[in-house]
């Protein structure tokens, strides 16, 4: 019987027939909210983890449909930024999944194109 490799695949699967297999990052955690304070943000907040309401999970989407999930979600994001404390920026974890870059390119390029939206500094959360 074989077992579960990465992301779940069966450890038989022949991988070679995955031509430009380049895998893009599986999940991407940002701060969300305030402009003026997303970059001065380096100390986690009480609340640093990523709760359900900052979780966003895009495995199966189409690049279109995670594009809509994003814009979806980024309304709900900074609106929970706002009702909190200062500085009124939350953590929120985006999961790609394991598999080709196609989602992990259009997180990337969605988070460079949104100015409520900052990438994590590393081992801030």
């Amino acid at each position: 019987m074989s077992g579960r490799g990465l992301c779940g695949l069966p450890d038989d699967i022949d991988k070679s027939i995955w031509v430009g297999g380049k895998a893009g990052k599986p999940y991407f955690i940002v701060q969300v909210g305030e402009v003026q304070n997303l970059y001065k943000t380096t100390k986690p907040s009480r609340k640093s983890s990523c709760s359900a309401s900052t979780l966003l999970d895009l495995h199966g989407f189409t690049r279109d449909e995670a594009l809509e999930k994003l814009d979806e979600s980024l309304t709900a994001w900074v609106d929970t930024a706002m009702r909190g404390a200062y500085p009124f920026v939350v953590p929120a974890k985006i999961v790609c999944g394991c598999g080709n870059q196609v989602l992990s390119e259009t997180v990337e390029k969605w988070i460079r194109e949104h100015a409520q939206v900052a990438n994590s500094p590393k081992g801030l959360f």
